[in-house]
């Protein structure tokens, strides 16, 4: 089966990006450089195509008892616009995916990793029996766009037909643009301010040109990959999957076991009290050399863990990495090793996130 091509994918390819297979779909993976991107969005705008990610809608009278039985943060307590991030669980509590809940006028909606849009579908499918409820599937007729950094906001200006700028943080609103509905959002995945945009097809690239020439930097998935792991998100597939519970992975904010039932609920609650199984740190490694995913971590010469996730990262210049350890050597502090192809790289463990945006 060949990927998917978002609507933005000739822009790409014209542009000189580098292209990979990734969630089923063909993304650029970087056009300058990661480092030069990275950088980008630290200091002024980057612009990401993220309309891989997958846009689901949900309507009819039992949307919110649906919603509450499949995401474990609550949902009857949010705000007319509001966005709150929390997970999709099994019974027993394994992560099916992390994913975005809007609240917009009348209706909510979600946006869900790529790499998991078909396994969710299937299972919003499947716990929607019973319930009056409509999901509907928009990835493929929207594009989406993230807009993020310290100059996102003077970005926006003027582009929408409403004043986005006054968003709070994880808030949306319904606006227009060139005369035509979308969604904007002051959400993103960099550690920085931003927007993400969702519009119909037809207005990707118009409002991509219109971002870059007010000075937006085209980046690609490298240099979301490195911002997101100096801001210490997990990623699906890497520090959260099936085998892995929200408290594990130190999502426990992100999870309300107060709010009555939901899927999982019994076994988080049960993970949360026993405290037992591996959790994720944060790891600063000696040097420049980059742990890489499935590398060993070691304390006092025995295994411990493993790393999930690791980059040298370009903003903060170190040599950084998430994974999952035993509860005995995750303090903050503690003295470990990361088995690199046999060279042992000492390694602390240290507070997450690595990297926080001046307010």
């Amino acid at each position: 089966m060949s990927n998917l091509r978002t609507p933005l994918y000739q822009w790409h390819v014209d542009h000189k990006a580098r292209m990979v297979p990734f969630g089923g779909w063909e993304m650029p993976v970087q056009y300058a450089g990661i480092a030069p991107e990275h950088k980008a969005v630290r200091s002024g705008a980057g612009l990401f195509d993220i309309s891989h990610m997958a846009r689901v809608n949900f309507d009819g009278p039992d949307v919110l008892a649906f919603l509450e039985r499949v995401f474990t943060n609550s949902v009857a307590t949010m705000k007319a616009g509001q966005v709150r991030y929390g997970l999709v669980c099994k019974e027993d509590g394994g992560i099916l995916d992390d994913i975005l809940v809007y609240r917009l006028p009348g209706s909510f909606a979600a946006v869900v990793n790529a790499s998991n849009r078909e396994k969710i579908l299937a299972w919003f499918a499947q716990q929607r029996t019973g319930l009056a409820v409509e999901v509907d599937d928009r990835t493929l007729a929207t594009t989406m766009i993230a807009v993020q950094g310290p100059k996102a906001v003077e970005l926006v200006a003027g582009v929408f037909a409403d004043d986005v700028s006054a968003l709070k943080y994880y808030f949306a609103t319904p606006s227009h643009y060139l005369g035509s509905p979308c969604v904007v959002s002051r959400t993103g995945y960099t550690g920085e301010d931003g927007f993400e945009v969702i519009v119909p097809n037809a207005l990707g690239e118009p409002l991509w040109n219109e971002f870059v020439a007010k000075g937006a930097v085209p980046c690609g998935l490298g240099a979301r990959d490195t911002l997101r792991l100096e801001a210490a998100m997990p990623l699906y597939g890497h520090e959260l999957n099936e085998g892995v519970n929200p408290i594990q992975a130190g999502l426990a904010w992100a999870v309300k076991l107060d709010k009555g039932d939901f899927l999982g609920r019994d076994a988080i609650q049960k993970a949360a009290a026993t405290a037992t199984e591996p959790v994720r740190v944060g790891l600063e490694i000696e040097g420049k050399r980059a742990a890489r995913e499935g590398c060993p971590v070691l304390a006092g010469g025995r295994p411990v863990g493993g790393v999930t996730s690791g980059s040298l990262c370009p903003w903060l210049d170190k040599s950084l990495a998430m994974g999952y350890v035993e509860p005995a050597a995750a303090a903050v502090g503690s003295k470990l090793e990361v088995d690199l192809r046999g060279a042992k790289l000492p390694a602390t463990v240290v507070q997450l996130p690595f990297y926080k945006r001046k307010k």
